[in-house]
Formats: C-alpha cells, structure tokens, sequence
C-alpha cells in the first residue's frame, strides 16, 4: 500500500509539471502576389474584362468615372458596394450606403476609392496583400482576391 501511494504521488507530480517551451507558435505569412495576379487575370478573362493595374497590384475597372469631387486616401466617403470572392460568393455589401474614412479600411480600399470622383461607380479587384494578407479575417480566408462593386455616392 505504501509503494502504491508513493507511485501515486509520483505520477500526480510529473503530469502536473508544466512545459518549459512557453513560445508561442509563430505562423508565417505566406505571400499570395503572383497566386493573387494569376486569378485575378484569370477570373478578366473568363468575365471578358479589362482592368487597368496600380504600382501594387490593385486592379480597378471604371464603368463610370462619375463627376464630382474627388476623395483622398484621408477623405471620409459614403459608398455603396458589393464585396464578393472571385466565384461570386458575396461576403459583405451595403445598399445603403457606408460612410467611413478611407484611413480606416483595407490599403485596396484606401488607394482605389480615390480613383473614383463622387457619382462613379466600377469595380476593385483586391489581392490579398492589399486586404487581409494571408491571414483568414471574419470568414475571409486568407489569401484571398477581393473583389469590390463601388460606386461612390460623396466626399464627406
């Protein structure tokens, strides 16, 4: 009886012994440019469109460049969009309008908003590195092209 509570003992004392590796598992970024670019070229051709290329990647259409002031990337804006994934899965949009600081939304949104003047609507399409990276973010897995229907109501 006595071995058996010493064993007892024993066991309880090892299996309450904590880890000493307390480092927390670092997750690396993968980067989705050229995953990204070969998409979204293949979701313009399968949709026959053109789409005109920023300096980083972002792609935008301009269906209408409308003709009213034009925001800068600090400018509060009101817009109405449709946000979608490339197989048309729509994860978020807003028929009434948004109001929102361009300083406070994702880099596709902050660079590509102001190409649009108030009155003009288009489309962005958003690789990953411009939005949420390769991270997934409110059900937006990561690594995704976002792909954005504005049409920018006014410059607040």
């Amino acid at each position: 009886m006595k071995y058996l509570v010493l064993l007892f003992l024993a066991t309880t004392m090892v299996s309450c012994l904590s880890s000493d590796d307390k480092t927390p598992t670092v997750v690396e970024a993968i980067d989705y440019t050229a995953i990204n670019e070969e998409e979204i070229n293949a979701y313009l051709i399968a949709n026959e469109l053109e789409s005109q290329t920023t300096a980083t990647g972002l792609h935008y259409i301009i269906e209408n460049q409308g003709d009213g002031a034009q925001p800068t990337t600090t400018s509060n804006v009101t817009v109405v969009y449709r946000g979608h994934f490339l197989d048309g899965t729509v994860f978020d949009q807003s028929t009434e309008g948004l109001s929102i600081g361009l300083d406070q939304v994702i880099a596709g949104w902050t660079e590509g908003i102001p190409l649009f003047s108030e009155g003009g609507n288009g489309v962005l399409l958003i690789p990953s590195h411009l939005a949420y990276g390769s991270f997934d973010f409110n059900g937006i897995p990561g690594g995704s092209v976002l792909v954005f229907d504005i049409e920018l109501i006014s410059v607040n």
